[in-house]
């Protein structure tokens, strides 16, 4: 049986997270503001689970009603019947998102939909199921738009980006998902080499290497929610967790470096628990002496933004980083992400595509520049 399901993704990424559901087969796709909602069955949910690199996680909305108040929110919950779903020795919690004029506050829409749960369970089996809010069993998630509220079931549990390969981090780690959306909104070929020569814990790299690789980004997690549910078909899971891949066709040269070698360290550790020691080379090394494999090939990078630097050391470093990208990746294109607009200005190299993405709260812009040799004109002319 077919049925509603809304992943839910990074803003700017809706275009790319469309395109890997018709990639796996989904129907009625429909872009939404941060999410993409789709049709399909346990066997799609499952699959998307473990195969979608730019979801943060993937909703199944069970119940849709009207509220304006309190009484008629806790009242429609209450009348679910959640039995069906979960059994009162499960834990469970509940995630809210409130957009309304009615309800002004999410804490408190998550606590009467648990009251709500929690006695329904008590009046019929005598017993109220625990609230578990660091490791529930059921996560659901309430929705209120104005008046219109869904009801959904977390599929995913923890969110997708918490894939399970790193281990430790350094001082600002890249999102996984956000990661997976740059390499994907690069158009990086996936024959070409990548380069990230400001690497930090690796995320970039990892994420280009398991796309390069055919490697489901889901398939290091320990667990999804949906293995909670009551209709789980452990069966059917098994063997889409233990479906052969197809052999990548190319194997790109992926590499990356960072002038700090505890940074290094981090990242060689994700790099070996995500167990691609033989497909990435990391190196120790400045912008200004990194040794890329020779060109055309993607260099992709999120520097700093100049949080922890003052103002003339982060404009210096982004001179630094222009110079370097004209001198050292002639044949390559370049993505950088960063929300410092001015110290971008540094480069001195003309953008040639803009996207706009959010790196946490902060909002990004991430920049495609062409390197070539010899005078931008001559370029364009010859391209």
């Amino acid at each position: 049986m077919k049925f509603e399901i809304v992943a839910k993704t990074l803003f700017g990424l809706e275009d790319v997270l469309a395109g890997e559901l018709e990639a796996l087969g989904a129907e009625d796709i429909k872009k939404l503001n941060r999410a993409v909602s789709f049709t399909g069955d346990n066997e799609m949910l499952y699959r998307a689970n473990l195969h979608l690199r730019t979801a943060v996680k993937l909703l199944k909305p069970i119940h849709h009603f009207k509220a304006q108040n309190e009484q008629e929110l806790y009242d429609a919950v209450y009348e679910y019947d959640w039995q069906q779903h979960f059994e009162q020795q499960k834990t469970f919690a509940i995630d809210s998102v409130v957009h309304s004029r009615f309800f002004n506050h999410s804490q408190f829409v998550s606590l009467r939909t648990k009251d709500a749960i929690a006695d329904q369970f008590r009046n019929k089996t005598g017993r109220r199921p625990s609230v578990d809010t660091i490791d529930p069993d059921i996560l659901i998630n309430i929705r209120i738009s104005e008046d219109e509220c869904t009801l959904s079931l977390d599929s995913s549990g923890e969110p997708l980006f918490k894939r399970g390969y790193r281990i430790t981090r350094d001082l600002a780690p890249l999102n996984e998902v956000l990661a997976a959306g740059m390499i994907m909104l690069s158009g990086w070929d996936k024959k070409s080499s990548l380069y990230d020569p400001m690497c930090g814990s690796g995320t970039l790299l990892i994420e280009a290497a398991l796309l390069a690789n055919n490697i489901p980004p889901g398939i290091f997690r320990k667990k999804f929610g949906f293995e909670n549910w009551k209709d789980f078909d452990d069966e059917l899971f098994s063997r889409l967790y233990n479906e052969e891949e197809p052999e990548p066709q190319y194997k790109p040269l992926i590499g990356g470096s960072d002038i700090l070698p505890r940074v290094i360290k981090i990242a060689e550790k994700n790099v070996k628990n995500a167990s691609l020691r033989n497909r990435i080379k990391l190196a120790e090394s400045a912008i200004d002496s990194a040794n890329p494999p020779e060109g055309p090939g993607w260099v992709v990078t999120n520097p700093p933004y100049g949080e922890r630097l003052k103002q003339p050391d982060i404009l210096k470093l982004y001179q630094t980083i222009g110079s370097s990208l004209k001198h050292k990746f002639s044949g390559y294109q370049a993505w950088i992400l960063t929300s410092n607009r001015q110290a971008l200005k540094q480069l001195g190299l003309h953008a040639d595509e803009k996207f706009t993405l959010y790196n946490g709260s902060l909002e990004c812009t991430f920049n495609k520049y062409e390197l070539f040799s010899g005078k931008r004109r001559d370029f364009v002319t010859n391209k």
